[in-house]
């Protein structure tokens, strides 16, 4: 995750983190795997594009999906939690392909500026960063690394959490399916809210692509508060 909020992305809550993102994302490994199938597409099956990751400690699902469909494609993977990055690089070293995956233990922001990517990846990132200003920012690191034309798949929460009440209802739901008390669903629930804050609308996060130099995005996957876009840098 990025944003000075991955500090609460500790050893205990990343070594969790692959659980409770499979409950609270019904459709999880779905999301990851169309989001290499969208990228390979947008990118017309180029064998050997340089894909920025960002947001990439965990599950390592969106890099391990793209790896397995376009065996070519190499990546830069860039976290500021270590101990997220860590689990993800053990998941690719599980996977046979960390001699194609460059880890970054940082911000993007710490990369040279250059516009040196064919794509990127940015999955369960952006409602962590507490402020419109830092989204755009962080939007903005990314679009002028990619080439012009480049795609980025952009997915995560939207909308306030609490102006969906049937969905936020739903999602309790979600963790009671897997055994969960009704005191762990409130304490899961008052952790996501007070530690999350998702972009107001569909429409606030594709003003937030379009103010940082991408085109009108384009939905592909959704799943309650879900979405998953795909957009380009303007040439």
């Amino acid at each position: 995750m990025t944003s000075p909020s991955h500090a609460k992305f500790d050893p205990a809550r990343a070594g969790e983190y692959a659980e409770q993102a499979r409950i609270a994302l019904a459709g999880y490994d779905a999301c990851h795997e169309l989001s290499a199938c969208i990228l390979s597409a947008a990118l017309d099956r180029r064998k050997d594009a340089r894909v920025l990751v960002v947001g990439a400690g965990g599950t390592a699902g969106e890099i391990t999906a793209a790896a397995r469909l376009e065996e070519g494609w190499r990546f830069v993977a860039v976290d500021p939690s270590k101990p997220m990055l860590e689990i993800a690089q053990s998941q690719v070293d599980q996977a046979g392909i960390g001699d194609r995956v460059a880890f970054v233990c940082d911000e993007v922001s710490a990369l040279a500026s250059e516009p040196t990517f064919d794509a990127a990846l940015m999955i369960g990132v952006l409602h962590h960063i507490p402020e419109d200003r830092e989204k755009a920012r962080l939007l903005q690191d990314v679009s002028c690394r990619l080439l012009s034309g480049g795609s980025l798949v952009l997915a995560g929460n939207v909308r306030a959490y609490d102006s969906e009440p049937l969905l936020l209802a739903a999602w309790a739901n979600r963790w009671r399916l897997s055994g969960a008390s009704e005191e762990e669903v409130n304490a899961k629930l008052a952790r996501i809210q007070a530690g999350a804050v998702p972009p107001e609308s569909e429409a606030a996060v594709a003003a937030l692509l379009v103010g940082a130099g991408f085109s009108p995005p384009q939905m592909f996957f959704s799943s309650l508060f879900w979405g998953a876009w795909h957009t380009r840098r303007r040439l």
